[in-house]
């Protein structure tokens, strides 16, 4: 068994997670003569509920501010509120003042899930929180509430990132977050195979999920962490805008060294294809279309039949930990040049309709270093040619020839079409059968680029004692997504 836990850090990160598990609870089969080709070992954790039966929920840690989490109970029909649970008398032996806040109703949506009826159509009007739309119970371990910040507060808005870094040295020095919140998942694992974080990179989330990346390296060191850090993709005013750049720039300095995939993704890309209908206001829709691509690429990793996902994000040399997200929905379309697309995925490929990384900005033609390519919906291509066992030679040859190192997965299982999700945000699909995509991670030199543009941007806003450290920092990373290929470029730094 390789397990895999999970964190999720902000109200983004939790848009982003509840539709992820939305799709994993769509592939479980109850049918005995029925196996599904998902492991639900890897994400899931089997327990006993409160009335003996057992139970199977994430193996996640769900962390957001107060008043974030909606109508979401930390005590769910499966673990029901017990006499230990609730708050004790302690020494206090007069009279007590209760005062609670008035409840937030359970959506139309969630009150259908709860009597077994149809449920109604979602809007962006009728999703209020990311719990309106989740079709998952949760553990009460999962449901972490930091009630030192309020959500959307403007007397104190959670915005700056040493303002989440800060936080978690006060509440990880009071409680030691990884004792309390964390350790009781992982051993619960056979073996842990990786950590996997949801989390804001361009706000307060940035600095709280960096302080605990460092605290995860410490005691995990050796275990694989993946990083999918969401960073608003709008235009703002000027002096926000600079906000954000200089959130961003210190998350890819503290983080991206710490994990084994980074992967920036905008929420949501400036440029979209025609037959892509989201309303950018809306975290629900933004979200469900970066789930389509995200949930696609890390298929490979609770796949039955594959075992060496990892492996392949190493690439060449294992130097590489940037990674940018791209997909197409329904690569069986003819692209813009009239050929089919299935012709081109025998080699890396850098044409994409949706860039979730950098928006389509860079240069035309980076060199990819690393790929992985995931397409479902698709059988694997027949090939004549002998298929090479050794994997390690494989990368010798990519590396000597210049080539990009390139790992394709294939699976017939097709993106379902959840009620949870927007209904008209993907292109028509026949009814029940779900959506073909074809999603990729990459390392090429346009991160090289981006990550010169950030700190063009944000360096002279920054204090002189951090300045220096972050822009030699900064430096450094360029440098492994530009040596051999950029030599000859101005380094005006």
């Amino acid at each position: 068994m390789h397990e895999i836990v999970t964190l999720q850090l902000g109200q983004r990160a939790n848009y982003l997670a509840t539709h992820f598990w939305n799709l994993q609870e769509s592939y479980f089969t109850y049918n005995d003569s029925e196996e599904s080709p998902i492991d639900h070992d890897v994400h899931f954790r089997p327990g006993i509920g409160a009335d003996g039966s057992e139970t199977y929920t994430p193996r996640t840690v769900i962390y957001d501010l107060k008043g974030g989490f909606g109508t979401l109970r930390k005590y769910n029909a499966l673990y029901e509120l017990t006499d230990e649970a609730a708050s004790g008398q302690g020494l206090w032996d007069g009279q007590a003042i209760v005062q609670k806040q008035a409840p937030i109703m359970p959506s139309d949506y969630q009150k259908s899930l709860d009597q077994g009826t149809p449920a109604p159509r979602l809007t962006s009007e009728t999703v209020r929180y990311w719990s309106d739309y989740n079709r998952v119970f949760y553990h009460p371990r999962s449901a972490v509430q930091l009630n030192e910040y309020e959500l959307n507060s403007q007397t104190m808005p959670f915005e700056d990132w040493n303002v989440g870094e800060e936080l978690f040295n006060d509440i990880d020095k009071e409680h030691d977050l990884l004792d309390r919140d964390v350790r009781p998942f992982a051993e619960e694992c056979d073996q842990l195979r990786a950590l996997q974080i949801f989390t804001g990179a361009d706000d307060a989330w940035g600095g709280f999920s960096a302080r605990y990346i460092d605290r995860l390296r410490d005691e995990y060191g050796k275990k694989s962490i993946w990083v999918w850090a969401i960073e608003d993709g709008t235009r703002v005013q000027r002096h926000r805008q600079v906000k954000k750049d200089t959130n961003k720039a210190k998350s890819l300095y503290c983080i991206a060294p710490q994990s084994t995939i980074y992967v920036p993704i905008l929420d949501v890309p400036p440029k979209l294809p025609e037959y892509i209908n989201v309303d950018r206001s809306s975290e629900w829709q933004k979200t469900a279309l970066i789930s389509s691509a995200l949930e696609t690429v890390t298929l490979p990793s609770r796949l039955r039949p594959y075992h060496d996902f990892e492996s392949s994000l190493a690439g060449g040399d294992g130097s590489h930990s940037i990674f940018e997200l791209q997909s197409t929905i329904n690569p069986n379309r003819e692209n813009h040049n009239g050929e089919s697309s299935d012709n081109k995925l025998d080699k890396a490929e850098t044409e994409f309709d949706i860039d979730f990384t950098y928006g389509g900005e860079g240069s035309k033609e980076p060199h990819v270093f690393n790929q992985v390519q995931v397409t479902r919906g698709a059988d694997p291509p027949k090939s004549t040619e002998p298929i090479e066992s050794d994997l390690g030679r494989v990368r010798k040859l990519h590396l000597y020839n210049s080539e990009a190192m390139l790992q394709c997965y294939y699976t017939p299982l097709r993106l379902p079409i959840l009620d949870s999700f927007p209904h008209d945000l993907y292109p028509a699909c026949a009814s029940g059968k779900g959506l073909g995509v074809f999603s990729t991670l990459s390392a090429s030199t346009r991160t090289a680029e981006r990550i010169k543009a950030i700190v063009t941007a944000t360096a002279r806003f920054l204090p002189v004692d951090e300045r220096e450290a972050m822009v030699n920092g900064l430096g450094e990373i360029r440098e492994s997504y530009e040596t051999g290929w950029d030599s000859g470029s101005e380094d005006d730094d």
